[in-house]
């Protein structure tokens, strides 16, 4: 009898997969165009104003310098403890903020008019300050690195002012964005 209702069962399970291939191979096709003819066409002002309503929703440059100035200034706090794989860490951090930053508002007006390249005065800072902080922690050099970590304020200084906005000044963080973050290499967790 038990064998009967295995070879029932397995004949029912068999029949059911089959059916359901035989569907996906038949019949899905089918359902993907109806899917796609049954959507209605958007008229270009109602796209427009649905543009409008998500850029509103999205975050503005500043709050991407926020995350930036959050970043470097762990860096700092990082590489004073010469914690180098948590300044490297927070060096990567603050370039993909950048970017963000500059892919929000790439390119800017100043308030004579003139346009300013954000996307080139990054790709600049990146090719100088950037490299020679990256290559300060690689060399784990702290002194060095304090010495490119001021070259890189004082670049980040100078495209404020290009900008128009000379009163947002850098400096030299006197404690940590984030005092949750223990900076010490040797720490064992928790503390």
């Amino acid at each position: 009898m038990l064998s009967k209702n295995c070879r029932v069962v397995g004949l029912l399970l068999v029949g059911i997969a089959c059916g359901a291939a035989l569907d996906r191979l038949f019949f899905s096709n089918e359902r993907m165009a109806l899917a796609q003819t049954s959507r209605p066409v958007a008229d270009p002002q109602s796209l427009a104003v649905e543009l409008e309503t998500i850029k509103g929703k999205l975050p503005d440059q500043s709050h991407a310098m926020e995350d930036v100035s959050h970043h470097f200034s762990n860096l700092w706090f990082a590489a004073q403890k010469e914690n180098w794989p948590l300044a490297t860490f927070y060096l990567d951090e603050t370039r993909s903020h950048l970017r963000w930053a500059v892919r929000i508002i790439p390119k800017r007006k100043d308030n004579e008019g003139r346009e300013i390249d954000l996307e080139a005065i990054l790709q600049a800072f990146e090719n100088s300050p950037w490299k020679q902080m990256q290559d300060a922690i690689a060399a784990k050099d702290k002194s060095e690195f304090e010495t490119k970590y001021r070259f890189a304020l004082e670049t980040c200084y100078a495209c404020h002012k290009a900008a128009d906005k000379p009163y947002i000044r850098p400096q030299i963080p006197t404690q940590p964005e984030n005092p949750i973050i223990n900076f010490d290499p040797g720490a064992d967790w928790p503390k």
